[in-house]
């Protein structure tokens, strides 16, 4: 065995490789890196056991790559396949087929959470505890050496046993979790490896499966149809297998510790030998209650844990076996909730046992933890110790959580440090996308690959995008790391970003005598008296913590890095940490791996990246001499306090400054739902850069308003002459006599991207220009955006609302969303809100738009001032077209039964109030009409309403459904990886339903949301995730299979190319009585691009034809081409993208230029028959 410092993920791939001939796959947080660096060894070329690179195919959807995994073992390939949560459940169905046949595989699972109440992708044990009954074996890994370890001893059982494994480990606190472990060599195709399973005698188990085939040279017949009189006992011929599957992998077990030294068991036991207090439990959090054991029974006292290793078969001799004869209690902890059991699947399975083997004497109880990657502390280990000291411990309670619905929580207050000494912890503050999280996975390479230290990494993301904060946790030591928890007392402690100064506590955490890096142009004692608050100043003093600051936003700015700071910030962390390691061997190191990082982008990238490494040896990094005065700092900069409002202040405050935790259960509704519009809220001041109108260029065009991914440019009207803010200034409206006007900016807002400064069309370099955040708030510029916001309405209707100008003054009812800076999609959502936001019902497919559009605990989809907006709802993954169909089919139905009242009433009314009722009527179908009918409807029920006439009690039962008298927009959207793939079967099927639905996919070409994988929708060429060696076969046509139907309005869009068309296609859309597909081009961070040019590159994408811009209204079955003749360079258009260009690098240029060619091609073969359909 070699060591290497590797993730969790890495490490179960590494061994289904080595056991490998197919791979069936499909991405799924947090399991996709499994299948990624699969396909990337393929793709390079590394071989199997038997000398063959693994076949990786990539399916539409999880219940495809079961079935593709089914049908390949049928047909006699050693095969593999890795996924969590949702998509595991997609699989179940061929699980029953799979072990029902009694074929081998290892399925690898990154487990997860499902989604209930809402999404969650992370880690707990509630996707395999629903596999339970399929037939397949169970594994439990708890450490990413345990994922390598007994990894193998999964494959090597299931080809003895011939039964199918499950080997699952918890998703992100192990998948993710980076870590130095003993790893088997894969040299010479994994000769570790195939000398252990020569030494089992696997090779007649291979050949024995591979002869029960489907061939036709000697044909058997599978998956027959039984009857009653059969089946039950053709069920039980199975039983053998799964009696002897226990003893096999014990023995595999047995054979993998001679060879790497570590001891597993069924069940392993550590503590006390003669413990009364015995915890149960599987998983990462093993690791952390031996961790606490320890420490406690140093201090004298007598506890023990039962690890589970093999969950299925579950053997309760070997069980009973495992505990200490001396237990008394046991408390059972289970990753997972069953609402309605009796209790959860572990505790039941071990009350089974005890009492199958007549032990009676030891109290059983069971607990809940960890849920959704809760964190499981030592802290929380002692509690739920101490309850079973009690003489009644408490019994299915929860612990890690304030529960106090049912009062179920077990208190954790008491603060206990199991962590053993001689380690050192740190933490890395960041931005999402902002190079961090990047710059730690090579830092904790770099130290476990050229140190003797033990290493560990663990990575927290918030559940926006790129935009969000992350929390990177390292640890280092001589001994090996068991502590599967977050750092709560810091060595080091790195800031990224100067705005988390006063939103976050950061010096809590530092240890006495600690180190706090702050990233700022604070490089005085002076300036940081001003910029640090005052608790943050008299932590620093009196734990005597070394300060060091550095103004990486400078130099990265002057290294031409746009700002990109994290190997400047890499750089100074070796600095400043010597003990770790030589500062001169770090920045070989740190070089060696921006290169491996970073040449796929070009030298002269390379190049800056060296440079970055290079400025913190100087004077950039200076250490701050601490005064004494800052022991008793009352002044300082304020912390960031928030809204006056109680939802923020109770919930969303406390859940962005990282202090969720502390939120008690009866703080939630039980539902899952929440109120829209609150990231108005959130003010999270992250940009660098603002944009600042200049105003006596700004021709009031709109444009920028128009492209802001996050709507935080806003026109003004305020009323000539009316008070306004002193700082406010503003220019005579154009076309709107009696007002004046101000594009205005919310700073606080804003994600920094600058395309609104790339598409001004200004000429003599534009109307806009970026300057520094603090330059903007210095001028006033939130302030100004509170005053504007609450402005009256002023009548815009002189300018058509299908025109940028005209839309532009309509509220967005989306803003300031989670997303990417620069983002491709969130335009197009806030547009389609402009238009018709108010009305709008949407059903939103899980995906990027999901998470930008509805992650906890804001909401960025809001209200007009009349309280109106859009309804939201995200479902699944795969059955988003279904879910808005059933949104649809529910407000027809409750609106067509207000309609047959309303007729009720119109043949008992006369006058003036049957008019009403038949304009109504008239006015039923449309959207706009509608909703001013119902407005005169309801001024003459109101009126009516109890006047003790005959038509009282329709009147009544007509009021009660007002909500549903207008017409509702009903809009689905999602990605390309739903409509393309995974979801494409039930939007073929919606839209071939011929109902009035409006789909808008954002097409970024990739599955963005999981990483940038490859959809039907990639293109040919284009290098992605599950497609290393660049995508061989063409894009999927999604528009002109719609518009085969006929009855299907079809367009194609790209805003950043032509606006007005995108306006005329969403406007038709909407208007057509019938289904309707929109496919927007998105350009995605994915792609390898600026993203401040995010809109000239849909420009450019058009102008060389490699996106097409059409129409088709089945209202006169008219298409229109909107495309110009291709002019710009289609090759130097894909030259300017990584996700084309990188290929040169990996594959040569002769076959990247053979693919390129097939692109392009196939790209004029489009237009031309688009072209056709338009004459």
């Amino acid at each position: 065995m070699k060591k290497l410092t590797i993730d969790g993920n890495t490490a179960a791939s590494h061994v289904a490789y080595a056991f490998s001939e197919v791979a069936a796959i499909y991405p799924i947080t947090p399991s996709s890196p499994m299948a990624e660096v699969a396909d990337e060894w393929a793709t390079v070329g590394r071989t199997n056991m038997w000398g063959q690179q693994v076949k990786i195919a990539e399916m539409q959807s999880e219940g495809g790559a079961a079935g593709a995994v089914h049908g390949s073992l049928c047909a006699g390939a050693l095969t593999t396949t890795y996924t969590a949560s949702q998509g595991l459940l997609l699989m179940i169905p061929n699980m029953y087929k799979i072990s029902g046949e009694l074929m081998p595989m290892v399925m690898h699972v990154s487990a997860r959470a499902l989604a209930a109440h809402s999404l969650n992708i992370f880690g707990d044990h509630a996707d395999v505890m629903a596999c339970r009954q399929t037939g397949f074996a169970m594994l439990c890994d708890g450490s990413v050496q345990e994922v390598m370890d007994l990894g193998l001893v999964a494959h090597l059982s299931t080809l003895k046993a011939r039964v199918p494994f499950i080997n699952f480990f918890d998703g992100f606190r192990t998948s993710h979790e980076v870590a130095k472990i003993d790893v088997w060599d894969e040299t010479d195709n994994y000769a570790e490896i195939r000398a252990i399973c020569e030494e089992v005698g696997l090779s007649e188990d291979i050949a024995d499966f591979k002869s029960r085939s489907l061939n036709p040279e000697h044909p058997i017949q599978k998956g027959t149809a039984q009857n009653g009189d059969t089946y039950f006992q053709n069920r039980e011929t199975a039983n053998n297998y799964y009696e002897a599957t226990p003893a096999i992998v014990q023995k595999m077990m047995d054979v993998v510790s001679a060879k790497c030294g570590r001891k597993y068991h069924l069940f392993d036991y550590v503590g006390a030998k003669d413990a009364e207090h015995v915890i149960v439990a599987m998983g990462s959090g093993c690791e952390t209650i031996e961790e606490s054991i320890n420490k406690l029974n140093s201090m004298g006292k007598k506890y023990g844990l039962v690890k589970v290793r093999l969950y299925r078969p579950f053997v309760a001799s070997s069980f009973v076996k495992a505990l200490p004869k001396t237990a008394k209690k046991i408390a059972v902890l289970d990753r997972t909730k069953e609402p309605g059991s009796l209790g959860e699947p572990l505790y039941l399975d071990v009350c089974s046992a005890l009492l199958e083997k007549g032990v009676t004497d030891v109290k059983v109880v069971g607990g809940r933890y960890g849920l959704g990657s809760k964190e499981f502390t030592p802290s929380m280990v002692l509690a739920v110790y101490k309850n079973l000291e009690k003489d009644k411990p408490k019994n299915h309670f929860t612990i890690g959580i304030h529960e106090d619905v049912t009062n179920s929580s077990l208190n954790f207050s008491e603060k206990f440090d199991a962590a053993p000494a001689g380690s050192t912890s740190c933490k890395f503050y960041g931005l999402g996308s902002d190079g961090t999280v990047g710059a730690n996975k090579n830092s904790i390479k770099i130290i476990g690959d050229h140190t003797d230290k033990h290493a560990q990494a663990y990575f927290f993301y918030d559940s926006k995008k790129s935009g969000g904060i992350t929390v990177s946790h390292l640890r280092f030591g001589d001994s090996p790391i068991q502590s599967e928890y977050l750092i709560d007392s810091a060595d080091f402690v790195q800031c990224s970003n100067p705005s988390y100064v006063t939103r976050y506590d950061m010096t809590s955490d530092i240890k006495e005598g600690g180190t706090f890096l702050i990233n700022t142009n604070a490089t005085t004692v002076e300036a940081l008296e001003e910029f640090l608050p005052a608790k943050v100043k008299q932590d620093i003093a009196k734990k005597h913590i070394n300060l060091y600051v550095i103004d990486a936003i400078k130099i990265a700015a002057d290294l031409g890095l746009r700002g990109r700071t994290n190997t400047i910030l890499q750089s100074a962390f070796f600095r400043v940490n010597p003990q770790i390691m030589p500062y001169d061997k770090a920045i070989e190191f740190m070089k060696y791996m921006a290169k491996k990082s970073f040449a796929r982008k070009g030298d002269a990238v390379v190049q800056m990246n060296y440079n970055a490494i290079d400025s913190a040896a100087g004077d950039s990094l200076i250490k701050i001499d601490v005064p004494a005065s800052w022991a008793k700092a009352t002044t300082g900069a304020e912390m960031v306090k928030g809204a006056d409002n109680a939802y923020y202040q109770e919930i969303i405050k406390p859940i962005l400054y990282l202090e969720g935790d502390k939120l008690k259960s009866s703080q939630f509704n039980a539902d899952g739902h929440v109120p829209t519009g609150t990231t108005k809220y959130e003010k999270r001041g992250v940009a660098v850069l603002v944009p600042e109108i200049i105003q006596e260029k700004c021709i009031q065009c709109g444009t920028c308003s128009f492209v802001c991914p996050h709507a935080c440019l806003r026109p003004a009207l305020v009323a000539t002459g009316a008070e306004k803010p002193e700082t406010l200034t503003l220019r005579p409206a154009i076309g709107l006599a009696g007002y004046d006007y101000k594009m205005q900016v919310s700073p606080l807002d804003c994600m920094g991207c600058g395309v609104c400064a790339t598409v001004c069309p200004v000429k003599d370099g534009g109307a806009i220009k970026m300057i520094p955040l603090a330059e903007s708030l210095e001028q006033g510029e939130d302030k100004n955006w509170e005053f504007t916001v609450e402005l009256p309405d002023v009548d815009t209707s002189k300018f058509k609302v299908n025109t940028v100008k005209g839309c532009q003054f309509a509220t967005p009812l989306f803003e300031f969303s989670g997303a990417c800076a620069g983002c491709g999609e969130t335009p197009y959502v806030k547009v389609v809100t402009q238009l018709f936001g108010e009305d709008m019902v949407i059903a939103n497919a899980t995906g990027c738009s999901s998470i930008y559009g509805g992650s906890s605990p804001t909401c960025p989809y809001t209200t007009n001032k009349q309280g109106r907006g859009p309804a939201w709802a995200n479902s699944l993954f795969e059955d988003n077209a279904e879910f808005g169909y059933g949104m649809n089919l529910a407000y027809t139905a409750r609106r067509n039964a207000v309609k047959a009242k309303v007729e009720k009433l119109a043949a008992l009314w006369s006058g003036e109030g049957k008019k009403v009722c038949e304009d109504y009527l008239a006015a039923f179908g449309d959207r706009e009409p509608s909703k001013k009918a119902s407005a005169e409807l309801l001024k003459v029920l109101e009126q009516c309403k109890d006047c003790g006439c005959e038509a009282d009690a329709l009147v009544a039962e007509i009021l009660a459904d007002k909500d549903c008298l207008a017409k509702k927009s009903i809009w689905i959207f999602g990605g390309d990886g739903w409509a393309y793939d995974i979801g494409y079967g039930g939007l073929d099927h919606v839209l071939a339903s011929g109902e009035d639905v409006n789909v808008l996919v954002l097409d970024t070409e990739v599955y963005s949301n999981t990483g940038g994988q490859a959809s039907k929708s990639t293109n040919v060429g284009a290098v992605a995730k599950f497609a290393a060696a660049g995508k061989r076969v063409k894009k999927k046509d999604l528009g002109m299979i719609a518009k085969s139907y006929g009855y299907v309005y079809v367009a194609q869009v790209a805003m950043g190319s032509s606006p007005v068309q995108l306006l005329k296609a969403l406007t038709e859309a909407e208007a057509y009585h019938g289904p309707s597909l929109i496919i927007a081009y998105s350009p995605c961070i994915n792609h390898g691009i600026n993203m401040t040019k995010s809109q000239l590159e849909q420009k450019a994408a058009v102008d060389c034809g490699y996106w097409q811009l059409y129409r088709y209204n089945p209202d006169g079955e008219k298409f229109t081409l909107d495309s110009k003749e291709p002019t710009g360079d289609y090759q130097a258009f894909l030259a300017s993208e990584t996700r084309y260009a990188s290929l040169v690098k990996t594959q040569g240029a002769d076959v990247a230029n053979e693919l390129f060619k097939k692109t392009e091609e196939s790209a004029k073969e489009r237009y031309e028959t688009y072209k056709k359909l338009s004459e």
